[in-house]
């Protein structure tokens, strides 16, 4: 893992360059701040929202800033380094001044509400400072429309949430950040000193509409000696260092190797169980556009890469926010649909509480398919787990009156085709049989379908979701492929790839079909052919494409291309201001070369580039909750390891020529197509080779270089 550190030569001076931290809802960074003679220590969590009950939308409910903590050297700064360890999930540095050296070290307690930085200086720097500044708690949308002079964003009746009140009481530091409507957030610290040593311990709490978040700060300090870090420091690295052997990805490109382990890491840094949901910004809430939860691709895209990477733990807090915010859903639809239907406006808090989503046919803008989308993420969760209980109270509830605010707006034409009207494709336009909501409509009542048989659920509805499946327009198309809708062709740049979902992820249309590879390509290419708004995740979206239609050298290619265009430093990401989806979406484009488990089957090195020679990976997860671990070397796949979690039917593709079994007490019976069924059991394993092979070791593969990413 320290060859996947993050190094910086120089330090960092920007939200985009800094080495970030994090436990799932407290997060921090630390960089030099730009202009002055000071390192910065940032205070956030995901947990920090505003909750304006007259106002659900963009302003009123949206993610709030805290502040932040000024290391003021005796010096002038002159250089420094930093080093991310991604294992210890911690950052070391050392910060040089024309009087001595600050040696830095920080963390973010993985099970416990603490920031914490030591600094130690040499005897010319022992009278350093710190001084903790409180951000204004205004929507970030706002302030940074005041920062840009952005007319779009500024709201002009925007009303301020009252200043902050900072104190001194009983050796600890307070700030309180009042909130308008009640509540607020408490932000706690002390400084352990002595000599020319300083332990900086920050705590943080949120709440509303109840003032405890003071309390409950405090109480996480008032007590907490020196000798109490090291136990901290000590559970803190146990977790981490539990969490990363849940699985294993080595390749030969050093590069997109570190970037994928920085995801790994971000992933678990920015989202838990119990903490906060991957909104746009994850922990480290900046000045940006979006500081709010987005449902049209953002944090679907986020959560993806946990199911492969068999970390299904961090997927929760996704399944949890729609199952503890069920009535929020039903209130998000106009009063006249509330009885049997759900949906999910562009944008919302943490509580799925956003501006009403507007009545297909008859108002402008009505984006209708953000929920069946959300609900794919939960089936997911669901198919990777076997866990029944999402589906059956979770997943099936939700999609079920997801699907229901769909039904009023379908028509049936001469020849007995059902049409869906008016609905906007995300960022594009309207358009009647939007490809967007046919591909979510077709997809969720095969999943209802599905659902009901296996829960051995007699719905009244299951006759009308047969219907729609039998009678439901085709995907409307012309001569460059897929189209927005009906009458509404692809015809300028756009960065989304809504109108593509039939292919990835819904895989309604794969390659296992007469001519849907060659409409898939079609598409892709006449989607990325138009020029100017191109941007990240339309890269990664492309990549994780090719990657469904076998293409991985296509796919590698448009992966390279987000680190060619707008991925940081940090491995961070910005598109009109911070955000993360993207590269989290890219580690995904990864699993998605080297395996694949749509259909009901397994697929090994499905799309992986033919410049990946060596590629190793274990226990790696698909659906059907199998671990699956492989090998390929000098361009060949010379073992599989599968075991099942839960008894489910095996299927297996592969391009292993007479695959034989090396290894566990199961039948291998070959179907054709370089298909082979395993009568796995549940708890079972089978290790599969060619004749004369011996059973893979599962290690690092070579490659040149490391440490790609920090300032350098």
């Amino acid at each position: 893992m320290s060859k996947q550190d993050m190094i910086w030569t120089r330090l960092p001076q920007t939200w985009y360059e800094a080495p970030f931290m994090g436990n799932g809802s407290m997060g921090t960074y630390i960089c030099k701040e730009p202009n002055k003679n000071a390192i910065r220590v940032d205070v956030n969590n995901s947990m920090v929202h505003d909750h304006r009950t007259k106002d659900n939308g963009i302003y009123g409910r949206c993610r709030l800033l805290i502040g932040y903590f000024l290391l003021h050297p005796a010096g002038e700064i002159q250089s420094g380094n930093m080093r991310l360890d991604l294992w210890n999930a911690e950052t070391t540095g050392c910060v040089r001044t024309t009087l001595g050296e600050i040696k830095l070290k920080a963390y973010v307690t993985s099970e416990s509400p603490y920031i914490i930085v030591e600094a130690e200086a040499t005897k010319g720097e022992k009278n350093f400072t710190w001084k903790f500044y409180p951000e204004k708690t205004d929507s970030p949308r706002q302030l940074n429309a005041i920062r840009i002079k952005s007319k779009n964003h500024f709201k002009k009746d925007y009303i301020s949430n009252p200043a902050s009140q900072l104190y001194e009481r009983n050796g600890l530091n307070f700030c309180w950040q009042p909130l308008l409507d009640g509540g607020g957030t408490a932000t706690v610290w002390k400084e352990i000193r002595k000599d020319n040593k300083s332990i900086l311990v920050i705590s943080n709490a949120h709440s509303f509409p109840e003032t405890d978040a003071l309390q409950k700060a405090e109480t996480a300090l008032v007590s907490l000696q020196e000798i109490d870090l090291l136990s901290l420091q000590k559970t803190h690295r146990d977790w981490w260092h539990n969490y990363y052997p849940l699985s294993f990805v080595s390749l030969p490109d050093k590069k997109i190797e570190n970037f994928y382990w920085a995801q790994m890491y971000k992933l678990a840094s920015a989202t838990r169980i119990g903490g906060g949901l991957l909104d746009n910004s994850g922990p480290w809430q900046v000045l940006t556009p979006w500081p709010n939860a987005w449902w049209n691709l953002n944090v679907q895209l986020s959560y993806w890469p946990v199911y492969a990477a068999n970390r299904l733990e961090l997927g929760m807090p996704l399944v949890d926010v729609v199952k503890n915010n069920f009535d929020n859903l039903i209130n998000n639809v106009p009063e006249a649909y509330r009885k049997d239907a759900a949906a999910l406006p562009v944008c919302t808090d943490f509580n799925l509480i956003g501006v009403d989503v507007r009545v297909p046919g008859s108002e402008k803008f009505a984006q209708v398919g953000n929920l069946p989308w959300l609900c794919h993420n939960l089936w997911l969760q669901y198919r990777f787990s076997m866990n029944e209980s999402i589906l059956r109270n979770v997943l099936f509830p939700t999609l079920r009156r997801a699907i229901n605010f769909y039904i009023p707006f379908l028509e049936e034409d001469e020849q007995g085709i059902l049409h869906l009207k008016e609905t906007y494709s995300p960022e594009y336009g309207s358009a009647k049989d939007c490809n967007y909501d046919i591909a979510l409509l077709r997809w969720g009542c095969q999943t209802l379908l599905k659902a009901s048989q296996i829960l051995s659920i007699k719905d009244d509805l299951i006759p009308k979701w047969q219907e729609i499946i039998e009678k439901l327009t085709d995907y409307p198309q012309d001569e460059n492929g897929m189209m927005i809708g009906k009458d509404v062709p692809f015809s300028k740049s756009h960065r989304h790839y809504s109108h593509l979902l039939m292919f990835y992820p819904l895989y309604l249309l794969n390659i296992e079909q007469n001519e849907s590879k060659e409409l898939l390509e079609k598409s892709v290419e006449h989607w990325l052919s138009i020029p100017g708004n191109i941007l990240g995740f339309s890269n990664t979206g492309a990549s994780s494409l090719y990657a469904a239609a076998g293409e991985g050298d296509k796919a590698l290619e448009k992966l390279k291309g987000l680190f060619a265009l707008t991925l940081r430093p940090n491995t961070m990401y910005m598109e009109s201001g911070p955000v993360i989806e993207t590269p989290l979406s890219g580690a995904q484009c990864i699993h998605d070369m080297l395996l694949q488990s749509w259909g009901g089957k397994i697929r090994v090195f499905p799309a992986v580039p033919s410049q990946w020679k060596d590629v190793q990976f274990q226990d790696l997860r698909t659906e059907g909750a199998f671990l699956v671990s492989a090998s390929r070397e000098g361009g060949k796949t010379t073992g599989i390891r599968i075991k099942s979690l839960a008894g489910e039917p095996c299927i297996l593709r592969t391009d292993m020529v007479n695959p034989i079994v090396k290894a566990g007490n199961v039948t291998l019976t070959p179907i054709g197509r370089g298909e082979y069924s395993l009568d796995l059991k549940k708890g079972e394993s089978v290790v599969l080779t060619t004749a004369g092979d011996a059973i893979p070791v599962i290690g690092p593969v070579d490659g040149q270089g490391q440490n790609f990413f920090g300032l350098q």
